[in-house]
């Protein structure tokens, strides 16, 4: 499956120069800019101020200033403070350990962003290009108008009477330049996405692990759920190794929420990994599975509803462009299974208070946030709604493109739900579109989606194949 995420592509930053600011700066340097960079300082009507420069070029060539002035009027005062010997008189006047302080961060920054495996030349010195002293006024501006602690800077301000708050500042943002990846070890499934640094999809892994088995009963991880997750871990680890990952971070949910033995698991995919697995929290997984959900889609005018039924729990997250709130219930796949489920095929009475037990959290959710109730689109998430969809369609083997963007009617879904919560598993396991290791829980599902909608009044639910794992890769490329 080969997807990108939707990231500007003018530049890998994400607050990349729009073709007007490149017009502009190639007004105010009497040429085109060359190589990747960010408008990190505007005036205060949107002028480009200075440029945070990647410090290669593409060609390796290493690019001589990290922090470049360009501002028209910046630049005419920094020409006149050198003209009139400010670079001997800021020398003399600041504090020369301050000074040599400043030249190694200002390196050690711009270094840090350079590959471990480049093997051309590199730029070299602090500010400006120099370890020692000052060497060029424009440069110490440069830094200190976007945020840098550089006490050239401090001084130049004190001489131009310069505040930082007469400009728009922005964070330059992260640079990578290797893969990154991304693991989400939910009560059901371990899942793995790795992706370039512009946001293509490389690999993409969904695995049942079941590490969440049991827990409603004993709130305890059992040691065979551990054994098996681990073991897919170890298998996603010697893929993260082979692509040169130099990101990764891995988030648990609702298994770990709950069972009160996560350290063990923790532990050991720790040993596994080399990091360790970060516990997340309910809203924290919503605000990834939203950006993840409408990640692939055209931007929508109006609201977007995003359901997101996990082994363990259940997100139904609310927003526009971007998220705005969200609520978490402890129902899911696996958990309803477990709590409600207990014949094959399910007694009706069965399927009635599993599905009756999420209409109660429904009404919790229109009582806090009656504004679900007006959203213009529904998007669905995760393993449930894309197995649902996939047997809807009758797919014999998963198919990406044919079940993104894929819409189903509450009659489509509820249909589906006839099917498998009528027939014994065994049965079950045949449906196409259904895989085996899904099939002792994908009721469970039918009954947490059937249970939304109808409690919700909703039409028609769209699939996104795209989950947390996407909203955690797009959220590093996009951070500060």
């Amino acid at each position: 499956m080969l997807l990108s995420l939707w990231l500007p592509r003018l530049s890998i930053f994400s607050n990349a120069p729009t073709p007007a600011d490149i017009a502009r700066i190639t007004e105010l340097l009497g040429r085109v800019p060359q190589g990747d960079f960010q408008v990190v300082v505007r005036t205060r009507t949107g002028d480009p101020v200075v440029l945070y420069n990647h410090p290669l070029l593409a060609d390796g060539t290493p690019m001589p200033t990290r922090y470049w002035l360009v501002g028209e009027t910046e630049t005419v005062q920094a020409g006149r403070l050198e003209a009139e010997g400010g670079v001997n008189t800021a020398e003399a006047e600041v504090d020369p350990a301050a000074l040599a302080a400043a030249h190694v961060k200002y390196a050690e920054e711009r270094d840090a962003s350079i590959s471990v495996d480049h093997t051309g030349p590199r730029p070299s010195g602090g500010v400006g290009g120099t370890r020692i002293g000052v060497k060029c006024l424009h440069a110490h501006l440069g830094w200190w108008l976007a945020g840098g602690e550089d006490p050239v800077g401090d001084w130049m301000a004190a001489k131009l009477g310069t505040s930082r708050s007469d400009y728009i500042v922005s964070k330059p943002r992260k640079v990578f330049t290797s893969p990154l990846a991304a693991i989400d070890i939910g009560t059901n499934s371990t899942n793995l996405l790795i992706a370039n640094p512009d946001g293509t999809e490389l690999v993409r892994e969904v695995h049942v692990t079941g590490l969440g088995r049991g827990v409603v009963h004993s709130n305890q991880l059992q040691p065979d759920a551990i054994e098996r997750t681990v073991n897919r871990l170890q298998q996603y680890q010697a893929l993260i190794t082979q692509h040169g990952c130099g990101f990764v971070r891995v988030t648990a949910t609702e298994a770990c929420r709950r069972a009160t033995n996560s350290a063990v698991f923790l532990d050991a995919a720790e040993q596994v990994l080399g990091t360790r697995p970060e516990i997340i929290a309910g809203e924290t997984e919503a605000r990834l599975a939203f950006a993840g959900a409408i990640s692939h889609f055209p931007t929508h005018d109006g609201t977007t509803l995003v359901i997101d039924i996990g082994g363990g729990s259940t997100e139904v997250m609310i927003g526009d462009t971007h998220f705005r709130h969200a609520m978490s219930f402890p129902v899911g796949t696996v958990v309803l299974t477990e709590r409600e489920l207990h014949h094959d095929p399910p007694k009706p009475e069965e399927l009635t208070n599993a599905i009756g037990l999420v209409t109660d959290f429904m009404d919790d959710l229109l009582r806090e946030h009656p504004d679900v109730a007006n959203a213009t689109r529904v998007i669905g998430v995760a393993g449930s709604i894309v197995t649902i969809a996939a047997v809807e369609i009758g797919l014999q083997q998963f198919d990406a493109t044919k079940l993104h963007g894929h819409s189903m009617s509450r009659g489509d879904v509820e249909e589906v739900f006839r099917t498998l919560a009528t027939e014994k598993l065994a049965d079950r396991k045949h449906n196409p579109g259904l895989p085996a290791d899904r099939a002792d829980v994908i009721v469970g599902g039918c009954c947490v989606l059937v249970g939304i909608m109808r409690r919700l009044h909703l039409a028609e639910i769209t699939v996104s194949v795209n989950n947390l794992l996407d909203g955690v890769i797009a959220q590093e490329l996009i951070a500060p």
